[in-house]
Protein backbone atom coordinates (compact mmCIF):
# COMPACT_ATOMS: atom_id res chain seq x y z
CA UNK A 1 0.00 0.00 0.00
CA UNK A 2 1.67 2.94 -1.04
CA UNK A 3 2.10 5.85 1.86
CA UNK A 4 1.04 8.83 -0.20
CA UNK A 5 -2.54 9.57 -1.00
CA UNK A 6 -3.71 9.43 -4.65
CA UNK A 7 -4.43 12.48 -5.65
CA UNK A 8 -4.29 12.71 -8.84
CA UNK A 9 -7.03 10.35 -9.10
CA UNK A 10 -9.23 12.83 -7.03
CA UNK A 11 -12.08 15.03 -7.91
CA UNK A 12 -10.46 17.74 -5.89
CA UNK A 13 -7.12 17.46 -8.03
CA UNK A 14 -8.59 16.91 -11.33
CA UNK A 15 -11.14 19.72 -11.14
CA UNK A 16 -8.16 21.99 -10.12
CA UNK A 17 -6.36 20.65 -13.44
CA UNK A 18 -9.34 21.48 -15.31
CA UNK A 19 -9.91 25.08 -14.08
CA UNK A 20 -6.04 25.60 -14.80
CA UNK A 21 -6.66 24.29 -18.52
CA UNK A 22 -9.81 26.51 -18.91
CA UNK A 23 -7.84 29.26 -17.95
CA UNK A 24 -4.59 28.71 -20.06
CA UNK A 25 -7.12 28.17 -23.46
CA UNK A 26 -9.04 31.64 -22.18
CA UNK A 27 -5.63 33.37 -22.19
CA UNK A 28 -4.69 31.97 -25.69
CA UNK A 29 -7.78 32.45 -26.65
CA UNK A 30 -8.35 36.37 -25.48
CA UNK A 31 -4.50 37.30 -25.66
CA UNK A 32 -5.15 40.44 -27.34
CA UNK A 33 -7.76 42.19 -24.87
CA UNK A 34 -5.67 41.64 -21.53
CA UNK A 35 -8.37 40.09 -19.54
CA UNK A 36 -8.80 37.59 -17.22
CA UNK A 37 -11.65 35.19 -17.43
CA UNK A 38 -13.14 36.73 -14.14
CA UNK A 39 -12.99 40.26 -15.42
CA UNK A 40 -14.88 38.88 -18.90
CA UNK A 41 -17.51 37.50 -16.25
CA UNK A 42 -17.73 40.78 -14.24
CA UNK A 43 -18.09 42.38 -17.60
CA UNK A 44 -21.15 40.57 -19.17
CA UNK A 45 -22.88 40.43 -15.96
CA UNK A 46 -22.85 44.08 -15.44
CA UNK A 47 -24.15 44.02 -19.31
CA UNK A 48 -26.82 42.17 -18.00
CA UNK A 49 -27.35 44.16 -14.72
CA UNK A 50 -26.24 47.96 -14.74
CA UNK A 51 -25.96 49.69 -11.22
CA UNK A 52 -25.58 46.95 -9.70
CA UNK A 53 -23.77 46.60 -6.31
CA UNK A 54 -19.98 45.34 -5.91
CA UNK A 55 -21.13 42.61 -3.09
CA UNK A 56 -23.82 41.20 -4.97
CA UNK A 57 -21.72 41.13 -8.44
CA UNK A 58 -19.27 39.38 -6.83
CA UNK A 59 -21.67 36.66 -5.94
CA UNK A 60 -23.47 36.64 -9.55
CA UNK A 61 -20.08 35.38 -10.50
CA UNK A 62 -18.70 33.12 -7.87
CA UNK A 63 -16.00 35.28 -6.89
CA UNK A 64 -14.46 36.45 -3.57
CA UNK A 65 -16.22 40.01 -2.10
CA UNK A 66 -13.40 40.92 -0.89
CA UNK A 67 -10.94 40.37 -3.68
CA UNK A 68 -13.46 41.93 -6.19
CA UNK A 69 -12.71 45.20 -5.31
CA UNK A 70 -9.28 45.29 -7.07
CA UNK A 71 -10.62 42.98 -10.18
CA UNK A 72 -13.06 46.03 -10.54
CA UNK A 73 -10.70 48.52 -10.02
CA UNK A 74 -8.32 47.24 -12.44
CA UNK A 75 -11.29 47.16 -14.88
CA UNK A 76 -12.21 50.80 -13.71
CA UNK A 77 -8.71 51.92 -14.62
CA UNK A 78 -8.17 50.41 -18.25
CA UNK A 79 -11.98 52.49 -18.59
CA UNK A 80 -14.40 49.47 -18.87
CA UNK A 81 -16.71 49.76 -15.47
CA UNK A 82 -17.42 52.92 -13.80
CA UNK A 83 -17.87 52.81 -9.94
CA UNK A 84 -19.98 55.20 -7.91
CA UNK A 85 -21.23 55.28 -4.36
CA UNK A 86 -24.73 54.47 -3.99
CA UNK A 87 -27.07 57.68 -2.89
CA UNK A 88 -28.95 55.47 -0.34
CA UNK A 89 -25.71 54.33 1.47
CA UNK A 90 -22.20 55.74 0.44
CA UNK A 91 -20.36 52.40 1.49
CA UNK A 92 -22.18 50.41 -1.01
CA UNK A 93 -20.67 50.96 -4.43
CA UNK A 94 -22.38 50.96 -8.00
CA UNK A 95 -21.09 49.55 -11.24
CA UNK A 96 -21.50 49.94 -14.77
CA UNK A 97 -20.44 48.38 -17.84
CA UNK A 98 -18.82 51.42 -19.76
CA UNK A 99 -19.63 51.98 -23.83
CA UNK A 100 -16.20 50.53 -24.17
CA UNK A 101 -16.38 48.10 -21.81
CA UNK A 102 -19.21 46.79 -23.54
CA UNK A 103 -17.92 47.31 -26.68
CA UNK A 104 -14.26 45.02 -25.52
CA UNK A 105 -16.64 42.73 -23.98
CA UNK A 106 -18.85 42.27 -27.36
CA UNK A 107 -15.67 41.67 -29.24
CA UNK A 108 -14.64 38.99 -27.16
CA UNK A 109 -17.45 36.37 -27.43
CA UNK A 110 -16.01 35.12 -30.47
CA UNK A 111 -12.93 33.92 -28.48
CA UNK A 112 -14.61 32.96 -25.58
CA UNK A 113 -16.64 30.49 -27.94
CA UNK A 114 -13.97 29.06 -29.08
CA UNK A 115 -12.54 28.69 -25.85
CA UNK A 116 -15.73 26.79 -24.51
CA UNK A 117 -15.16 24.54 -27.90
CA UNK A 118 -11.46 23.82 -27.26
CA UNK A 119 -11.82 22.99 -23.81
CA UNK A 120 -14.33 20.49 -24.64
CA UNK A 121 -13.21 19.49 -27.84
CA UNK A 122 -11.79 15.79 -26.18
CA UNK A 123 -15.54 14.81 -25.79
CA UNK A 124 -18.05 13.51 -27.54
CA UNK A 125 -21.52 15.52 -27.48
CA UNK A 126 -23.23 13.58 -24.97
CA UNK A 127 -20.08 13.90 -23.19
CA UNK A 128 -19.99 17.47 -22.93
CA UNK A 129 -23.73 17.81 -22.13
CA UNK A 130 -23.23 15.36 -19.20
CA UNK A 131 -20.16 17.33 -18.07
CA UNK A 132 -22.06 20.31 -17.94
CA UNK A 133 -25.08 18.25 -15.97
CA UNK A 134 -23.06 16.87 -13.42
CA UNK A 135 -20.94 20.20 -13.11
CA UNK A 136 -23.81 22.04 -12.25
CA UNK A 137 -24.71 19.50 -9.82
CA UNK A 138 -22.21 19.51 -8.04
CA UNK A 139 -21.68 23.24 -8.01
CA UNK A 140 -25.43 23.90 -6.76
CA UNK A 141 -25.02 20.66 -3.93
CA UNK A 142 -22.48 23.23 -2.34
CA UNK A 143 -24.14 26.47 -2.94
CA UNK A 144 -24.66 26.74 0.92
CA UNK A 145 -20.70 26.36 1.49
CA UNK A 146 -19.74 29.65 -0.56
Amino acid sequence: MAKSYNFVDAPGHQIRRAHQLAVAIFMDETAGFDVTPVQFAILNALMDDPGEDQITLAGRVAFDAATSGSVIGRLEAKGWVRREADPQDKRRKLLWVTAEGEAVALQMKRSVSKVQSRLLAPLEASERKQLAALLGKLISGHEDAG
